[in-house]
């Protein structure tokens, strides 16, 4: 444990809900771990007690919070938990926190299997559709000249990024055709509960987290982790985006909850110390902020910060969320007038301080 994570309290210590179970972290509400193949190997899930009224009567199951990315492994592990932690009861609902794959991946399987909706906020939800459709210009076909753009030159890693142009539809093949949508400051029921929308960006378009007063409980999704910092990258489809500001924004929305307030993420563990962790994330991209400064006295291409940020070895999975990281850090300096930006003649973006 390093020192920023020794500053939060974990509430279940080093215990993890073992593969095919769950673990109640607060009444009505489990936790699941599902893996990913990908550095960061896991995701977190959360199946919460939940009620509908029919022209039956009531009718009780379970709400299912992410879903996982859709490859035969999650299947399956999906396949265990219905087995075994449902208590017999069906899921009558599926809510994604946003479109990123290990979020949304499963979203069509599950809905279809249950019969259930897919909740979302319209943001999240349209970025999924147009993603798993791989419509022109959202397929991965635009991330070559967007990052030669910014200084991605050497042909190994160009042709690797390439390869990833069928990337998110292999992990979301497909999305429901149709949505509830979530939207911020909405309060809906799941069960016994009242739940809260609290929206964020930077991260992805319109990510909803979901907080519960009554059990002091926070589903933050990607918005807040307890170890790691959310990747916030300019992309191709959004190529002069100024998603730094917008995730140090929205992480304010967050600070109003209570002390105590249990924080459930998609990575890592269930934490105490919310506010602590908004301020050592602020704290980690104004540190990221000064060493681009520093950097950019002379002119510095997107690629040129990657080692700047990142001090280890990069594969073309992480290189993407790098580069794109780099060029947020230096667009919101260069939105605030701290830089100037060229397109200089071998066409290539290089950022200077003013």
């Amino acid at each position: 444990m390093n020192a920023l994570e020794a500053q939060l309290s974990y509430a279940f210590g080093d215990t993890l809900p073992a593969g095919g179970s769950t673990l109640e972290v607060a009444p009505g509400v489990r936790w699941l771990r599902m893996g990913l193949p990908f550095a960061l190997d896991h995701i977190n899930l959360w199946l919460l007690e939940d009620s509908i009224e029919t022209a039956d009567g009531i009718r009780h199951g379970w709400t299912i919070v992410d879903c996982g990315i859709a490859n035969d492994a999650t299947r399956s592990a999906w396949d265990s938990i219905f087995e075994t932690q449902l208590d017999g009861l069906p899921v009558l609902r599926v809510i994604a926190t946003h479109c990123h794959p290990d979020h949304v991946g499963l979203a069509a399987w599950l809905c279809e299997r249950w019969q259930a909706p897919l909740w979302m906020s319209a943001g999240e939800y349209l970025s999924a559709r147009i993603m798993s459709a791989a419509l022109p210009g959202a397929d991965g076909s635009a991330a070559i000249p967007h990052f030669q753009r910014h200084g991605m030159r050497d042909p190994e890693m160009v042709d690797k990024v390439a390869q990833r142009k069928s990337y998110y539809a292999s992990m979301v093949p497909a999305v429901p055709l149709a949505y509830r949508r979530l939207a911020d400051r909405q309060h809906f029921r799941i069960g016994r509960h009242t739940w809260r929308v609290i929206t964020g960006h930077g991260h992805s378009p319109e990510h909803a987290a979901l907080y519960c007063a009554d059990l002091e409980l926070l589903i933050s999704g990607d918005m807040v982790l307890p170890r790691i910092s959310t990747n916030v990258s300019v992309f191709a489809i959004e190529p002069e985006s100024n998603p730094v500001q917008q995730y140090v924004d929205s992480l304010e929305k967050f600070r109003e909850l209570g002390a105590d307030t249990l924080v459930l993420p998609s990575h890592g563990k269930p934490f105490r110390g919310l506010q602590i962790r908004i301020d050592q994330l602020q704290q980690h991209h104004r540190e990221r902020l000064a060493e681009v400064v520093e950097a950019c006295v002379t002119p510095q291409s997107a690629s040129d910060i990657v080692p700047v940020m990142f001090r280890r070895p990069l594969d073309a999975h992480q290189m993407t969320f790098a580069l794109g990281e780099a060029l947020a850090h230096l667009h919101k300096l260069w939105f605030d007038g701290v830089l100037t930006r060229q397109l200089d003649a071998d066409d290539v973006y290089r950022f200077k301080v003013r």
